[in-house]
């Protein structure tokens, strides 16, 4: 069996799924590539059993359909090198040795039979299925992944919540320190449903994942949740448990509002942050008439840092402490030129939003807060 496909497209489509791939897997045919013509095109296969993703390549040429396995690591070093031009797999399926030849030479590589290949999941018959623009998905994961936690301990924490609602789809990420709230009215519900994304596939995602308006239709059943893009497919198992009431955590009538600007506060931050205790990284917010001061110390190697910023602020003076990394971390999550702070008092979780949100969008980030040593 021949086939011809450009080299350059083929490297770009493995380039592309080979982030599903485990370094380590229970199943060795996991660490191949799944091969599928059917004549004109040729899909590949990557997976980890519980993240599938499948990207298609329009063929130059092909003799017949067949399936077949390439570890991942041999045919993406094969082809790292060559120059874009048509490349022709010979593909003995009964000795499963795969020749290369290209302008330049060849190689020969041997494959792995597609029997022992795990099959892709399929959705149940009670699934959901949403249209939604490609940037509004990737404008949700982007906001929320960095909140998520790392540790498996509540493993619903460690994904992004999907909440769909009659009024919009909301994005979630907490980690029980840090929470983000997402809304965007581009897509809404007929009832409230809802999924937790794992943070892997979210990942992947992200990168797949264009800023235009290109539709993607995303569909999920209790257990999975499936993408379809025009370039790829994803399948993935969900986080199975009840996702924190987020709603509850965020609290209301908060009357200390300020308006920072963002790219100031996260230069000063970054500059105190030098000076503060590296474990706790605390750093204290001073707020008084339209002058924000932040500081921040190092009791056991006597250092410490202390500059001043100017912000819209007329209330009276409030103190609180936060935790300088996870601050930076939010703020550099933000595009917005301002941030607006509103808090209540120093016990109380602070909410950074955007000054001016876009159209159809609101985006909420709360931090707890620390408390202060003076």
């Amino acid at each position: 069996m021949k086939i011809k496909v450009s080299s350059a497209a083929l490297f770009s489509r493995l380039t592309s799924i080979q982030r599903v791939l485990n370094s380590k897997n229970s199943f060795p045919i996991l660490d191949c590539y799944l091969f599928e013509t059917d004549g004109t095109n040729m899909n590949i296969t990557a997976s980890d059993s519980e993240t599938t993703l499948v990207t298609s390549i329009q063929l130059i040429e092909s003799d017949m359909n067949a399936r077949f396995c390439i570890k991942a690591k041999t045919i993406q070093d094969s082809l790292k090198e060559i120059a874009d031009q048509p490349i022709t797999l010979d593909v003995n399926l009964d000795t499963m040795e795969i020749r290369g030849e290209y302008q330049n030479g060849t190689f020969s590589i041997v494959g792995e039979r597609a029997d022992e290949y795990p099959a892709t999941h399929a959705l149940s018959g009670d699934a959901h299925s949403f249209n939604i623009p490609q940037a509004v998905l990737l404008n949700g994961i982007n906001h929320c992944i960095f909140a998520t936690a790392d540790d498996e301990i509540r493993p619903v924490m460690t994904g992004i919540y999907f909440d769909f609602t009659p009024e919009n789809l909301v994005f979630v990420g907490t980690d029980g320190r840090k929470l983000v709230r997402s809304k965007t009215t581009a897509v809404t519900s007929a009832e409230q449903v809802g999924f937790i994304l794992p943070k892997k596939p979210a990942n992947i995602l992200k990168g797949l994942l264009s800023k235009g308006d290109a539709q993607l239709e995303l569909a999920f059943s209790d257990k999975l949740a499936v993408v379809k893009a025009p370039e790829f497919t994803l399948t993935c198992r969900l986080i199975d448990g009840r996702y924190p009431n987020y709603n509850s955590v965020i609290p209301q009538n908060n009357p200390y509002r300020a308006v920072i600007d963002r790219p100031a506060l996260i230069s000063t931050l970054k500059r105190v942050l030098v000076f503060c205790n590296q474990s706790s990284a605390l750093v204290k917010l001073a707020l008084t008439q339209n002058q924000l001061t932040v500081s921040g110390q190092d009791v056991d190697y006597s250092t410490s840092a202390e500059e001043h910023l100017i912000c819209e602020y007329d209330a009276p003076a409030i103190n609180i402490g936060f935790k300088g990394t996870l601050l930076l971390d939010i703020l550099n999550n933000l595009d917005s030129a301002e941030v607006q702070f509103e808090l209540a008092d120093p016990g109380r979780a602070g909410i950074i939003t955007p000054a001016e949100q876009k159209e159809g969008e609101e985006v909420l980030m709360l931090l707890m807060p620390m408390m202060l040593n003076d």
